[in-house]
């Protein structure tokens, strides 16, 4: 029923679902506020990607194909981005560097998150021998500086993009193994576990179903952040000569490759060196994000 105020005026009551209402409201409004900074680099990353996987149809000539008659031309209406010194297209050249450089780092994703998963799962969940053992060689690993050991394990294994995969994967897993281990560790003591392993659940009932689902969020951020950091490692090599091999396309060969005419063709390099920093960028951009967007959620809690 409406009510008359003190001064007179006429007030109406507010129902408990319109209140309800108002409240999802501003929750929906708060969390958007929250995922914004997220929505940009997720977009950059996103496209990069998407047009990396599709470069075998969009790209509008083979990256390989040479014209000796169009060599270091700027950019025309059969070449937007122009050529290179062997008269190969730049845009073909960039989408499939893309698609090179994008497979290499997520392959070294996927192999540094599930070996430093699996070796700090062990060292976390069982204790004892095991995480003194597991420990010892880690902090030893961790004395060689991740660039060094990169380096070392390509020396071994000579330069190419297998040799690439597996030098980034087995330098990069030691730090996500003490990560991971450290959060098994903080996880083991909660009570759900406990009364877990009270009713007689297994290991690997326990692993699969309390403790790798809760660090699910953990693993999508530093995968996130570890996209960024393995593009530029990988275009790095590649620029050296010790990463993907001429003549295939990737954006640190690509550097490489324009060293010699700059001067006369800046684009050469600006363009490959723009997709690296953006990407990298971009990928750092939308791991910060995501981890304030976490942090945030659990300060809530």
């Amino acid at each position: 029923m409406s009510a008359l105020s003190s001064e007179g005026i006429l007030r109406v009551p507010v129902s408990e679902r319109t209140l309800a209402r108002q409240s999802v409201a501003r929750w929906d409004i708060a969390r958007f506020l929250k995922m914004l900074p997220m929505l940009i680099p997720g977009a950059i990353l996103g496209f990069a990607i998407l047009a990396s996987m599709l470069a075998p149809w969009i790209s509008p000539y083979d990256p390989n194909a040479l014209d000796m008659k169009a060599t270091l031309s700027g950019p025309t209406a059969d070449h937007w981005l122009g050529t290179d010194q062997l008269g190969r297209d730049q845009l073909s050249r960039l989408l499939y560097g893309g698609r090179s450089t994008m497979f290499v780092a997520g392959v070294g994703v996927l192999g540094v998150i599930a070996i430093g998963l699996i070796v700090g799962t062990a060292a976390g969940y069982f204790g004892g021998r095991v995480d003194l053992g597991i420990s010892a060689g880690l902090t030893v690993l961790l004395a060689l500086p991740s660039l060094l050991l990169t380096l070392a394990i390509l020396g071994i294994l000579g330069p190419g993009t297998n040799s690439l995969m597996l030098a980034i994967i087995g330098a990069g897993w030691v730090g996500h193994a003490r990560i991971f281990r450290s959060s098994i560790l903080s996880l083991r003591q909660r009570r759900y576990i406990e009364a877990a392993q009270s009713l007689g659940a297994s290991s690997s009932m326990i692993l699969r179903r309390h403790l790798w689902p809760n660090l699910f969020t953990t693993i999508v951020v530093m995968a996130t952040l570890d996209v960024g950091a393995l593009i530029l490692t990988i275009s790095s090599l590649s620029f050296l000569g010790l990463g993907v091999q001429p003549p295939t396309a990737d954006w640190g060969t690509m550097l490489n490759e324009a060293r010699p005419f700059v001067g006369q063709v800046p684009l050469l390099a600006i363009v490959p060196g723009i997709c690296i920093s953006v990407v990298s960028l971009a990928s750092n951009m939308l791991g910060d994000a995501f981890r304030d967007v976490v942090d945030v959620g659990r300060r809530s809690r």
